[in-house]
């Protein structure tokens, strides 16, 4: 059929073609009437004939709207490619660092139970510092993401665009089952390119929102799915509706708001029942005027098992919980710890505040706490109008979408419900949350609010009384879908690095003192320590009574050696601290990351020797607020080994172990504390439990090999050899590596390999006072090249010139190889100016004295060694031979010395 008889059929005016197929119709009577046929047969043919072109008419139609469809797809996919291609090249940014690169969740050697039993940040759930967000399939990905990348942030970037793209395709079939095929394209594409994603997409934490979002819209599908029937339900998609529920909440908390919109679909869409007759069956029910029909028992059969899957989630969620919500400070959300009327006021304002950003996008902040919304104090602020005018509208549009009888009135229904459900967990309205107001929460609403101006540009376009405003409803969307899509483009470059993002955010407010903080966070990041310093100050000066800018202000101090100002810096965060009342404790008021000033501030007093004790007494302090402060147990633990009190710094270990017992750091000091008590087993037993917790644990590696090659284990000795390329691989400039293995190949007796490693070692760091000596020592004993170990000597007394094994090495060489008697004197009198009674030295230059014949000087300066040293049979054995000399040539002034050479540091007389 041709496109001019579909219109016309459409029409009413179009018949079959049927005269053909009238040919060949029999008659029985071969009259006139002959070629007529009977009416009834005639009526039947053509019947036959209809249908089969109205199938071949409907299948034609299927085939373009499939390639419509199509189309569009491949439209929606190249709009987020074109949107979200520049979010590859950024990094790991603000809450990234924790959620990933901090999270050990996400490592190969971390059990994969502990991704269900931590919060999204790695941290345990039963923690009062967790902030209780439970999400372990969202970490999952990022585990995945970890093993084919690592640390690398182009995949992680990669598989949130790609899921964007999932999202969006989900989202337009969901806007096909109540628009248009056109008005749910533009919706999804309006959606596609919405610039308050980009903080959702491009921030590579906001994953929770887009496997939430794919899991939120399947389980909707599936619903749908299920309620074909309306009469009947097909139970295999109520039962995966639940599935994909329970996942959704997996991904993120908000997934279970699904379960709301799902109940408004069954009872307005499904049951197509309008709310005023809604509120006559319920009043009839209730006072027993009728029966509950079929169809309501079908629909509430289906809606209580859902209800009922989803109460059985919650109990789940706060059993994990712990029945406890996430502690935030007042710098988190203000609002929440403002009394009334400034708390319900605020809460409310921020609802027109969202959604203004939803409508309007122009002004995006990565971080919407502290100072960014002041707080509304009282009801004659001006800010409580828009506040009013936020109410007004939601009520015209809920009276619209439930009392009208327009064909969009079901349209407006759907979509206020994905805006409003969605948003309700992140409103504050019911419970606190730890922010103001946070772009990426608003992912699904802006699905409502996308679909609403589907609703409205739709009626623009098709309303013949609104014909004439039909090409500027397309011009307006042009407009619009551009400078989304450039807005978009640009956000994403303002996410390249943390410079840059909390920069971006200074622009837009500077009353938020977190910016300020970040901002310098960044710079020192960069080593610029002095402008970082300037911004914590500027923070200090926004915010006062911030803590966090007074540590941050001590920080920078001390990365800059000025310890007296960064000492003062701690002393006013710690004037800042809330004074105890009575019937609390700190540890119910404090956030954890307040109380590091303590720590701070002992690290910096530490370095002291003289003030360890004061070091230790704040470590206590800090302890004694919260008895789980596993830092200061670890630092108090460091400080008590150095006051050789060994004992207390184990219990101290032990101590942090009971709080975090999945912190490798805690086993490699447990396992310092054993070396210094000689227990070398336990030592490397707790160096072993630190690389199973963290494969990659360097100082473990480092110092794991070395116990195994000082203690001589032959059998550990290939593990300390892999222990230390792995290292090597981690860091390939570790000169700490290079150098032990150095002597693990001294001591296989492979020299030539033992001076690769030691040359290697020298290169990554020419101060090296270890590598300098051992190679000079290699190659003056080992390889017999004592006039090449001449330069590594002589570099390494020009940077510790008092070191006595260098001098007494160098002064042997000038000695014995060189010839150079003055030079090998002036070595060992060197080692002599520090330390008289150096056995050793004083040896030595009595075989100086020796060389240059003095004998009766060399017989007093070896008698005054022996005195010194009366152990040392060596010493005593050359005393017998310069005595047996003298008395062997009677007068004779001179005695030739030129067979005495040293062994093993010392001068040895050869008869």
């Amino acid at each position: 059929m041709d496109r001019t008889s579909y219109a016309a059929m459409r029409e009413g005016r179009w018949k079959p073609h049927s005269t053909r197929l009238l040919r060949h119709l029999s008659c029985k009577t071969p009259t006139r009437s002959s070629f007529l046929c009977d009416k009834t047969s005639l009526n039947g043919l053509e019947n036959k004939v209809m249908a089969e072109t109205n199938n071949n008419n409907k299948e034609k139609l299927e085939i373009v709207k499939d390639h419509t469809a199509m189309i569009h797809l491949l439209m929606l996919l190249s709009a987020t490619l074109i949107c979200y291609y520049n979010s590859l090249d950024c990094g790991f940014v603000f809450d990234d660092v924790s959620a990933i690169k901090e999270n050990k969740d996400l490592r190969l050697g971390t059990p994969l139970p502990n991704l269900f039993s931590n919060d999204f940040w790695g941290t345990p759930m039963h923690k009062e510092q967790s902030h209780k967000s439970y999400r372990p399939l969202c970490v999952l990905t990022f585990r995945w993401n970890y093993a084919v990348g690592e640390l690398d942030p182009w995949g992680y970037h990669l598989v949130n665009v790609l899921l964007h793209a999932l999202v969006c395709i989900l989202y337009y079939r969901v806007c096909l089952m109540f628009l248009s095929r056109t008005a749910g394209f533009v919706a999804a594409l309006l959606f596609t390119v919405h610039p308050i994603h980009t903080e959702a997409v491009t921030g590579i934490v906001g994953r929770a929102e887009l496997l939430s979002s794919i899991f939120f819209l399947s389980a909707f599908l599936s619903y749908a799915k299920c309620t074909r029937r309306h009469k009947e339900t097909d139970w295999r998609y109520l039962i995966s509706t639940v599935i994909l529920v329970a996942v959704a909440m997996l991904c993120k908390e908000q997934g279970i708001t699904v379960v709301a919109v799902c109940i408004v679909y069954e009872v307005f869409c499904v049951q197509k029942v309008k709310f005023v007759e809604l509120l006559d069956m319920s009043r009839a029910i209730l006072n027993s005027k009728i029966e509950v029909p079929d169809w309501l028992k079908v629909a509430a059969c289906r809606l209580l098992c859902l209800c009922g899957s989803t109460m059985l989630l919650l109990m789940a969620r706060m059993q994990i919980m712990g029945a406890k919500l996430p502690v935030f400070t007042q710098f988190d959300n203000p609002a929440a710890a403002a009394g009334f009327p400034a708390r319900q006021l605020t809460f409310n304002y921020l609802l027109p505040l969202n959604f203004g950003l939803m409508l309007f996008p122009s002004t995006l902040l990565c971080d919407w706490t502290m100072g960014t919304v002041p707080l509304v104090e009282t009801p004659l602020d001006s800010r409580n109008l828009a506040t009013m005018v936020f109410y007004m509208g939601l009520f015209q549009a809920c009276q619209f979408a439930l009392l009208s009888t327009c064909s969009a009135a079901r349209q407006m229904i759907m979509a206020l419900s994905f805006l409003v459900f969605p948003f309700i967990p992140a409103s504050n309205l019911f419970f606190p949350v730890g922010f103001v107001l946070a772009e990426r929460v608003l992912y699904m609403p802006s699905m409502g609010l996308c679909m609403m101006l589907a609703i409205g540009w739709q009626r623009l376009t098709n309303d013949k009384k609104l014909k004439s405003l039909r090409s500027y409803a397309w011009a307006g969307l042009a407009l619009l879908l551009l400078l989304h899509s450039t807005k978009t483009v640009m956000r994403n470059y303002d996410w390249k690095d943390e410079y840059t993002l909390f920069m971006s955010g200074l622009k837009v407010t500077q009353n938020n003192a977190k910016l300020y903080n970040n901002v310098g966070h960044a710079l020192e990041a960069r080593d610029r320590q002095l402008e970082a310093l300037s911004y914590f100050r500027k923070a200090a000066s926004v915010q006062p009574d911030d803590i966090g800018a007074f540590i941050n202000i001590g920080r920078a101090y001390a990365a800059m050696k000025m310890y007296k100002e960064a000492e003062s810096a701690y002393k006013k965060a710690m004037t800042l601290m809330p004074k105890v009342k009575p019937g609390q404790t700190y540890q119910t008021r404090i956030a954890p990351g307040y109380l590091s000033v303590y720590v701070n501030l002992a690290n910096l007093i530490s370095k002291n020797e003289s003030r360890l004790e004061e070091a230790e007494a704040l470590y206590r302090q800090a302890i004694s607020m919260r008895s789980d402060m596993t830092q200061a147990l670890i630092n108090r633990g460091d400080v008590l080994i150095r006051l050789n009190r060994t004992r207390d710094a184990h219990e101290s270990y032990r101590t942090a172990l009971r709080y975090d017992d999945d912190n490798p750091d805690i086993y490699y000091n447990l396992a310092v504390v054993f070396v210094e008590q000689k227990q070398h087993a336990a030592a490397l037993e707790n160096f072993e439990k630190a690389l199973q917790l963290d494969p990659h644990h360097r100082q473990s590696l480092l110092n794991s090999a070395v116990l195994i090659q000082e203690t001589g284990n032959e059998a550990l000795r290939p593990l300390a050899y892999q222990r230390l390329y792995h290292l090597l691989e981690l860091e390939p400039g570790n000169e700490k590596a290079y150098f032990n293995l150095g002597i693990l190949e001294m001591d296989d007796k492979d020299y030539k390999n033992a001076e690769m490693w030691f040359t290697k070692a020298i290169q990554e760091k020419p101060v090296f006072r270890s590598a300098l000596f051992n190679i000079a020592l290699l190659l003056s004993t080992e390889l017999q090249s004592p006039l090449e170990a001449v330069p590594y000597l002589q570099q390494l007394l020009k940077h510790y010139p008092d070191h006595h094994k260098g001098l007494i090495l160098l002064g042997d060489i000038y000695l014995n190889n060189m010839q150079d008697i003055d030079g090998a004197e002036k070595c060992f009198a060197k080692v002599l100016e520090t330390d008289r009674n150096h056995a050793q030295a004083r040896h030595n230059l009595c075989v100086v004295y020796v060389e240059r014949g003095e004998l009766a000087r060399a017989e007093r300066c070896l008698s005054s060694v022996l005195r010194i040293a009366p152990q040392e049979e060596y010493i005593r054995n050359h005393l017998g031979i310069v005595r047996a000399k003298i008395n062997d040539l009677g007068t004779k002034s001179e005695l030739d010395a030129r067979h005495l050479n040293p062994t093993n540091g010392a001068l040895k007389v050869e008869l």
